[in-house]
């Protein structure tokens, strides 16, 4: 890969000053080189990665990974019911597997209940969904590569004199 882009990868606030000391060459170099990536679709947008387990909000969604399993359609295969899948706005991932099942998809609801909906209403009635199952994140370690700490409280009672 790029080198550029593994930067960016590792961290996407990463100045192209800093990024063209550690690469030997000019800022200008490297900010032509990320416009060029971000015009041809390398590059589809920068991320934060939010920890909400700390942020511990009365609204925070409730997020569940979907083992669906299909029968692909003659002439289109998976491609075409991933799509009509992804489309769902309940939908942030999705993806084609190898194994048991074939779509591994990822959703976000308000509670799990709406999850639940979502499947039962919209998903599993799909024509060519044969089954699914369903998987609710308790709670999250690491993600997209960053450890995701908690602020830990010290269980330690404090000594006074």
């Amino acid at each position: 890969m790029n080198e550029i882009l593994e930067i960016l990868e590792k961290d996407a606030r990463t100045t192209p000053e800093e990024m063209a000391r550690m690469l030997n060459t000019t800022p200008k170099a490297v900010k032509n080189t990320i416009k060029k990536m971000e015009k041809d679709g390398v590059i589809l947008k920068y991320k934060t990665i939010i920890n909400k387990e700390i942020l511990r909000e009365e609204d925070s969604s409730v997020r569940a990974l979907i083992e669906v399993k299909l029968t692909p359609q003659k002439n289109l295969g998976f491609d075409h019911l991933a799509e009509r899948v992804y489309q769902f706005p309940e939908v942030t991932s999705c993806y084609l597997m190898s194994g048991t099942y074939d779509l591994l998809v990822v959703v976000e609801g308000k509670s799990i209940h709406t999850v639940s909906n979502f499947v039962a209403e919209k998903l599993s009635p799909m024509e060519n969904v044969r089954g699914t199952v369903t998987h609710f994140i308790l709670k999250k370690y690491k993600e997209d590569g960053d450890i995701l700490k908690q602020q830990e409280k010290s269980k330690r009672p404090a000594i006074t004199l």
